[in-house]
């Protein structure tokens, strides 16, 4: 070793988050996987924002519920589509709480559309993260609220018609006709840009709660290798080149009071 490397301190400029132990449950998810991206994101975020010590999170039914074994937060498992009513008696009771819920697609807006709908009429001061990977990922990719039209999954194996099955549904648009939202975004995590504007954007929602303005909902357009048929890489470009073209990145609400 030269001179001038014995003189190169090492510093460590990515870390694993504090809220993200090592686990063996991390390798439940399957390769390719994006939702353990996410779950860095909400680490990391919370971290940022000193209030790790005082979140709680509500756990839906899918794969996402995984993170309940890999991250060191409070939580609560909910019945399937339930999380945004348990979220609403957590911050009612611990109002000084940072409680948010983690959700599917079809857990959210499929079956939980009466809860989700619900807490965002009453106002409820929560954020709802939902991954959207268009199908139902855990149970063997059935048609989901957010499947594409002409995407394949196992109850539509010609591809959903939108005569017989309908449309996608937008849910991040849907939310910002409500009044009482104070924010709502769409992200992805299939590119390093991507990932820095989705973190951006779940910093926005527990910011919004933080301040106790109203309900706050992140999207996060989410790759299912499985299920999709595809390879981790393709997946990307999938990502890229269909989910996004149908539902568009960025900020569809952000005030920052309720008139």
């Amino acid at each position: 070793m030269n001179e001038g490397a014995q003189g190169i301190v090492k510093e460590s400029l990515v870390v694993r988050p504090r809220l993200c132990p090592e686990s063996p449950a991390w390798a439940t998810y399957c390769p390719g996987c994006q939702e353990p991206l996410v779950s860095r994101i909400i680490a990391d975020t919370l971290e940022e924002l000193g209030v790790d010590g005082r979140a709680i999170m509500l756990i839906g039914v899918g794969c996402h519920a995984f993170m309940g074994f890999c991250m060191n937060l409070d939580g609560v498992g909910c019945c399937h589509g339930r999380a945004p009513d348990l979220a609403t008696a957590m911050k009612r009771v611990y109002p000084n709480a940072v409680v948010f819920t983690i959700q599917g697609d079809g857990d959210c807006v499929s079956i939980g559309a009466g809860p989700l709908i619900g807490a965002l009429t009453r106002g409820e001061k929560i954020t709802i993260i939902m991954f959207n990977n268009a199908n139902y990922g855990t149970t063997g990719g059935q048609l989901a609220p957010t499947t594409l039209v002409g995407q394949k999954t196992s109850t539509t194996p010609d591809g959903r018609n939108a005569n017989r099955e309908g449309y996608s549904v937008h849910t991040a648009e849907l939310v910002t006709t409500f009044k009482s939202v104070a924010y709502s975004a769409r992200g992805a995590v299939n590119t390093a840009a991507n990932y820095r504007r989705t973190k951006g954007y779940v910093k926005t929602a527990f910011q919004k709660q933080i301040d106790n303005i109203g309900p706050s909902f992140v999207e996060i357009l989410t790759a299912c290798p499985p299920n999709w048929r595809l390879s981790p890489v393709d997946c990307l470009k999938w990502v890229e080149e269909k989910m996004i073209v149908e539902f568009p990145l960025g900020e569809f609400k952000n005030v920052d009071h309720i008139e």
